[in-house]
């Protein structure tokens, strides 16, 4: 693939950051209500930060290792958060993960976007298996996961090392078959 897929939802059009989105990606990011739900972020939130991540999923693309998504609004395409998918070749598996700005949560955006990148991974990448994590302090985002026919498949105590201490993630996944018996249950 060498054109950064674009993926289109009800609500959202999924593409390419850009460098334009910086100012965007620093007023939400630069806040601990989403950066103490993600790894190696760090708070604060710098636009030397902003440049590296950028310039990290760019490079991912280009080895087909990392397809970080800009989450825009259909009618406005304002950026609102990003989702990423990130490849393991050889176990054709890849893990989910995602943010959402502030302003816009507990709207369902997340749960949509995800619906799309998971058909991507599974249509498009033909993946057979996709993952997502969660710290256990955040269950919200396990909500998402669940709303797209993902499956509980571990807790994995003491997992990460965070702001000085020790926290737990719950794996989800969903394989390439529970993903088509999922679809026929929805259509």
């Amino acid at each position: 693939m060498t054109e950064f897929p674009t993926l289109h939802t009800p609500r959202l059009i999924l593409g390419q950051l850009e460098i334009g989105d910086i100012p965007v990606i620093l007023k939400y990011v630069d806040n601990p209500k989403i950066t103490n739900n993600l790894r190696n972020v760090p708070h604060p939130y710098y636009e030397k930060d902003a440049i590296f991540w950028l310039n990290m999923v760019r490079q991912g693309f280009d080895s087909q290792t990392d397809y970080t998504f800009r989450l825009g609004l259909k009618e406005t395409n304002e950026f609102i958060g990003a989702m990423s998918l990130l490849p393991k070749k050889p176990h054709h598996k890849a893990e989910a993960g995602y943010w959402i700005g502030e302003p816009f949560w507990n709207k369902g955006y997340a749960s949509e976007a995800l619906s799309a990148v998971l058909k991507f991974g599974f249509e498009a990448l033909e993946l057979n298996k996709i993952y997502a994590m969660y710290y256990d302090y955040n269950p919200i985002s396990g909500k998402v996961m669940v709303k797209n026919g993902m499956v509980k498949e571990a807790e994995l105590v003491d997992n990460e090392f965070k702001d000085g201490k020790f926290v737990t993630e719950i794996q989800y996944r969903l394989t390439k078959h529970e993903y088509k018996i999922f679809l026929n249950k929805v259509y």
